[in-house]
């Protein structure tokens, strides 16, 4: 979603979360009488040389990746967790008739549409006929936009991304933004990139979308003519898209102009038609990301023909759709973006997927259940307790820089007196009383849910912005950084410490794993990105000429840092890519260690377990970033996403701390030693 600077990053979009089953076995390996930080210890590995595997090699040793996960480690640990309560919500709810409209009846029908297997198997794709008779009856381009239109509102994004959220440069109102989109694979570089790998996705791909062709009864030649047709154009999309790391200059990405001079530019896109289609009657301007880009697609429009474009489009709904579907349909889907993709071998229960959706799909009305039946009394003052101090930390950690002037010094200070910290839950909740959920088809719950999300957003255009809204609920393990309001979003089951579920962990810890979180969401405020925006939210440059310079000689130490790792293969990590998560990364390790040493633990060197203050913190961190991953999944990462791959996220931000040295004895000629004039300091 836009402008939020996720902390963790949990899979992607064709991967659903894990839930219950496995999470008795798994946490009872964190919640031995041995200490967590101790167990997972793998002597064989030297920590000077490779801080990551040291940390947590014994784990993963002792639990492999299941076949149907793309990666274990504490990510799945704590989901596995949170959704065995979301379980028990679904399933309380499923099995009582509850009265219609209410939270609980919207949840347990929700459910319930996920687990009937026999009607969804009875079904296959019928419930989907009458809008795929839609499309084939398109028969002119404003029919194809008029089907866009409507796709966007139920299933998927065809032809481009369109969204209403704060404008960049006046953060009190809130603006329409259109920008590339419209592909089936996670990024531009599957269709562009020429190693071998890349080709076979490619043939594999064009295999699926066959496959779902026939699904929809095209005969075999038709359906692979279908198929390669549609790489054709979403390869052209690509080649006219702008790299991923290239979108991420806030700037170069905002290109304001009226609704008029829009529809000028692109004659052949009936947007007029399409807003109306989403319930957006009125819209004056709008800022388009990447101008170029529907420039392209203007002309590609005409270039291929109705019958490609109906094609396109037919494809575009049902693969949006398709994990809600039959079991044939759905392992067409899986094949595709889970085994191919990731590399994962099986499906995870039908069971844990709709627990799942049901979740993603009505997240408010469970989170209200999770946070009465299941959050620790307590969690939100807490949470406010670690922001405090790192927050303070933070502004003597400005007060100190050598390389910043007093006069952007104040500026930065103020701003981050101004971040408004949102701890464990909101205050109020979304009003999902208007969405129809029953038990009748899985697939139309699901888009009724993406009706509704789809209505909420565009309702917002045009009305006085809400800043007390949360993208999050408490049970989502993640966190974010909002730069129009100015905001961190700590979730409040990010309190969840694996091995001391029946106990409060102690600080080297909490500050180590939730302190790193806070850090990490506000050094967001002021890395490449977020240091383009003002205390306000807005999109302007607050700092001096020179102070820019020398931010952004730091950065490029970063970037290139990260550029040398080798995440699988001869596949490097991606610096450009990566450099916010890693800046963030870097700034919020240093102030949670800085913010740990004023605390009673560290001050009187208790020792825990046969480890120091500073031994438990280092090894904390390793911990919150526990995660093995498969190669394919990794690779699919580091293509297509900002974060970088766990591993790094513990080596790079560590080897360039004087304090970690120190605590491990690294030495010039190990593994993690980096040259003192290589090390990257920034706040």
């Amino acid at each position: 979603m836009k402008k939020k600077y996720l902390f963790k990053i949990l899979g992607g979009s064709a991967i659903l979360t894990a839930t219950t089953m496995t999470s008795c076995k798994q946490t009872k390996n964190l919640t031995n009488e041995v200490d967590p930080l101790v167990s997972h210890i793998d002597s064989t590995t030297r920590p000077q040389n490779d801080f990551f595997q040291f940390a947590n090699g014994k784990w993963f040793k002792q639990n492999p990746i299941p076949a149907s996960e793309q990666s274990n480690g504490v990510f799945q640990l704590i989901e596995d967790t949170v959704n065995a309560q979301v379980m028990n919500v679904c399933k309380s709810a499923s099995i009582k008739d509850e009265p219609k409209g209410s939270n609980k009846q919207k949840i347990g029908d929700f459910f319930f549409s996920g687990m009937d297997s026999t009607s969804l198997n009875k079904k296959g794709i019928s419930d989907l006929k009458n809008d795929l008779a839609k499309i084939d009856n398109i028969n002119d381009l404003s029919g194809v936009v008029t089907e866009a239109s409507y796709i966007h509102t139920v299933s998927a994004s065809p032809l481009f991304d369109f969204y209403v959220a704060q404008d960049d440069k006046n953060s009190s109102k809130y603006q329409v933004y259109i920008t590339q989109g419209g592909l089936s694979m996670p990024d531009r570089n599957y269709y562009v990139d020429t190693d071998t790998k890349s080709q076979t996705i490619r043939n594999k791909f064009v295999n699926y979308v066959g496959n779902m062709f026939a699904i929809m009864g095209y005969d075999d030649a038709k359906a692979k003519q279908a198929a390669t047709k549609l790489l054709e154009m979403e390869t052209a999309l690509a080649e006219t898209s702008r790299k991923r790391e290239d979108t991420r200059d806030p700037f170069a990405n905002y290109n304001k102009m009226s609704f008029d001079s829009l529809k000028t530019l692109t004659p052949n896109i009936d947007w007029k038609t399409f807003t109306n289609g989403l319930g957006l009657a009125k819209v004056d301007t709008v800022v388009v990301g990447q101008p170029e880009f529907i420039v392209g697609l203007n002309s590609y429009l005409k270039k291929y023909s109705i019958d490609d474009w109906k094609n396109y489009l037919k494809f575009q709904y049902l693969n949006g759709l398709a994990p809600f579907m039959d079991d044939k349909t759905y392992m067409e889907y899986f094949n595709f973006y889970s085994t191919t993709l990731r590399g994962i071998q099986e499906p995870k229960p039908r069971w844990k997927r709709a627990v799942s959706m049901t979740n993603g799909a009505l997240g408010e009305l469970i989170g209200q259940v999770y946070v009465d039946e299941y959050l620790p009394k307590g969690t939100k003052e807490k949470l406010q307790e670690i922001g405090n101090a790192i927050k303070a930390e933070f502004a003597q950690r400005i007060k100190a820089l050598d390389w910043m002037s007093d006069a952007t010094k104040e500026k930065a200070l103020y701003k981050l007196n101004a971040v408004v910290m949102k701890m464990g839950y909101p205050d109020k909740w979304k009003d999902l009383s208007s969405m129809q959920i029953d038990r009748s088809s899985y697939v139309k719950n699901v888009m009724s849910a993406n009706t509704w999300e789809m209505a909420y957003v565009i309702h917002k255009y045009d009305k006085p912005v809400d800043r007390t809204e949360w993208d999050m609920e408490p049970q989502t393990y993640n966190a974010y950084y909002n730069p129009s309001n100015n905001e961190i979003v700590i979730p409040g089951c990010n309190i969840i410490v694996p091995g001391y579920e029946r106990k409060m962990a102690d600080d080297a810890l909490l500050y180590a794993i939730i302190g790193a979180t806070i850090g990490h969401e506000i050094t967001h405020g002021f890395d490449d990105q977020g240091c383009n925006y003002d205390s306000n939210g807005n999109l302007t440059n607050w700092w001096t000429k020179e102070d820019k310079a020398k931010f952004d000689v730091k950065t490029k130490m970063i970037v290139k840092q990260f550029n040398d790792y080798v995440a699988v293969d001869s596949l490097h990590i991606n610096g450009e890519l990566t450099q916010g998560e890693n800046i963030a990364d870097l700034g919020g390790t240093i102030m949670a260690y800085e913010a740990f040493k004023r605390t009673k633990q560290y001050k009187d060197n208790q020792i825990i377990a046969g480890l120091n203050p500073s031994k438990r913190y280092f090894l904390a961190y390793a911990l919150e970033w526990m995660q093995n991953m498969r190669p394919e999944a990794m690779a699919t990462q580091v293509k297509s996403n900002e974060h970088a791959p766990a591993k790094w996220r513990v080596l790079g931000p560590l080897s360039n701390m004087p304090e970690f040295y120190s605590t491990f004895g690294v030495k010039q000629g190990d593994e993690m030693w980096r040259p003192e004039n290589e090390r990257v300091k920034i706040w």
